[in-house]
């Protein structure tokens, strides 16, 4: 039975991604900040059927909260085989513009977009390692691509204007890419994935449903032997290929 740990997956994206994943036969773990929001998710997951499933304490911000997260999944098992970056922020309140955004709301959202991601991926390394289709899936989205933020035939050009949320993305996309080459030559497959504009706490209940963004990030984590790498994907943004430019 495969493994994976979801940060950030007691609600929204991240919990959707987890039921599916149990649903595909893999073993789960809850990554939560919150220990009793953690265990409520992992007893609505079970009240539905779904055993296979754990609730791991995580703050992605905290170094010594990762490493005894590492700790407490290395204790229960050997390979982990799929970690999922999904824990983020917008990093503040409106209007997240370049020129009113204050420098904290900027560092909240780099902490734990951008830095919490890479310490989390770095912490349990040795463990994806020793999977046989390891798989790492970074939480983006089409606002943080540079391409699109300055064509102004974009749809959202006018709209999507989130500076602190988008700068940091970028910066998790441009990891991504650093991720990806450096394990190029392993069986890694490792992509930054936009799972669309989603209803949950995060957009205030506006957007798709949670269902079908779940179903476009379980997609990645869940690719063959000859899926893409090291790719920028909004299958919102392009129907046809998935991929879109940086």
């Amino acid at each position: 039975m495969k493994k994976v740990l979801i940060t950030g997956a007691n609600k929204g994206i991240g919990f959707g991604t987890a039921e599916l994943l149990l649903r595909n036969g893999f073993y789960v773990y809850i990554g939560s900040r919150s220990v009793q929001n953690g265990a409520n998710a992992v007893n609505r997951l079970r009240a539905e059927g779904l055993s296979h499933v754990e609730m791991v304490q995580i703050d992605v911000t905290d170094e010594s909260s990762v490493r005894r997260a590492y700790d407490e999944i290395r204790k229960r098992t050997e390979v982990l085989d799929v970690l999922i970056n999904n824990a983020g922020v917008n990093g503040g309140n409106d209007p997240y513009t370049a020129l009113e955004a204050l420098p904290t709301e900027f560092q909240k959202a780099f902490d734990t977009n951008v830095i919490g991601s890479a310490r989390v991926t770095k912490a349990f390394m040795s463990l994806v390692r020793k999977s046989d289709e390891p798989r790492i899936v970074n939480l983006s989205t089409s606002v943080g691509s540079l391409a699109l933020q300055s064509d102004m035939s974009w749809p959202a050009y006018d709209h999507a204007k989130y500076a602190v949320y988008a700068a940091s993305k970028a910066a998790l996309n441009m990891y991504t890419i650093h991720l990806a080459y450096e394990l190029r030559h392993t069986h890694f497959k490792v992509n930054a994935v936009c799972p669309g504009f989603t209803a949950t706490d995060f957009t205030f209940g506006n957007g798709a449903e949670v269902e079908l963004a779940a179903r476009r990030v379980v997609k990645y984590a869940m690719l063959g032997p000859d899926g893409p790498t090291g790719k920028f994907i909004s299958e919102k943004t392009n129907p046809e290929t998935g991929e879109i430019p940086w």
